[in-house]
């Protein structure tokens, strides 16, 4: 059991409502300030429980592995919470940001929560492209049940790239995932299981974010926007940009008074003002479409 100190704007309703985004909650159960999430660690069926308070988060990871160190526990978890990006530079360097600086005053203390491991930020990443929310979150439903990992708390674990591998195209497809979908999640899981995508050792490394980038493009079925998409959610690299999200283009058309979304193009160099803080800013961009909507 560990503690983790939270910021003073701390928003765990933010992070409470992430991690709740399917209602089914299989792979997670979540609480007023509870998270319980099971999840796959070398290969077994482990929980991570967190129970958050007003100024610091109670952690237990289950692992019963010697080689799991209580440093990669901590680091799974500030990932799990949001708290691997620091925001408060962030916000003091664009408070007077014309564009960003109202929004940043009303949602201070905006984190970025991450998935528990690399591998789950990346197939999440490719469940999502191009699909709404809703219909993502069915599949991602769907997913987890196909592999079913057990695990003694009720709870199901989000599948591992070994669980992934034994899957087929056509097992997939007939649950509604396209088949460039099922043929991206099966290359990936291939490409971790034979070391080509090492996620792990790259995130415990803290691996140079353009050469995950890099080599995630190089994989057939992946584009920019979902190798920034888990570079952000899986690595907690502050500086990705969504140029090529949806949600993204909607809300800089909402801030300006646009009846245009920007093309994607235009949204690259209105996100480049931001950098290196660009995940941050997406994040405050994808929560302002829920003010006054």
């Amino acid at each position: 059991m560990f503690t983790l100190d939270l910021p003073k704007r701390y928003r765990a309703e933010d992070i409470l409502n992430f991690h709740a985004r399917d209602p089914a909650q299989l792979a997670e159960r979540i609480t007023s300030n509870r998270i319980a999430k099971a999840v796959v660690i070398h290969g077994d069926p482990k929980l991570i429980d967190v129970s958050l308070h007003a100024e610091a988060a109670h952690c237990t990871v289950q692992t019963g592995d010697k080689n799991f160190s209580p440093a990669i526990a901590q680091s799974m978890v500030s990932g799990l919470l949001g708290l691997t990006i620091p925001s408060e530079k962030f916000e003091q360097k664009m408070q007077k940001n014309l564009l960003l600086g109202p929004l940043i005053k009303l949602q201070r203390g905006l984190c970025i929560p991450q998935a528990a491991t690399p591998f789950e930020a990346l197939t999440w990443a490719i469940i999502g492209q191009q699909i709404n929310l809703r219909f993502a979150i069915q599949l991602r439903h769907t997913f987890i049940k196909l592999a079913q990992i057990h695990h003694s708390s009720g709870l199901m674990c989000y599948p591992d790239a070994a669980a992934v591998r034994a899957f087929s195209s056509e097992q997939l497809g007939a649950y509604k995932f396209s088949r460039a979908k099922a043929e991206t999640l099966i290359r990936v899981a291939n490409k971790v299981m034979d070391g080509t995508l090492p996620l792990d050792q790259w995130q415990l490394n803290a691996h140079p974010a353009d050469e995950i980038e890099a080599a995630l493009l190089n994989v057939k079925g992946i584009g920019p926007w979902t190798a920034h998409y888990t570079l952000m959610r899986g690595f907690g690299i502050a500086d990705c940009s969504l140029h090529g999200d949806v949600a993204v283009r909607r809300a800089l058309a909402r801030l300006r008074g646009d009846n245009a979304a920007p093309t994607i193009k235009q949204a690259q160099t209105m996100l480049a003002k931001f950098a290196p803080y660009r995940s941050l800013a997406a994040a405050h961009l994808w929560a302002s479409l829920k003010i006054n909507a």
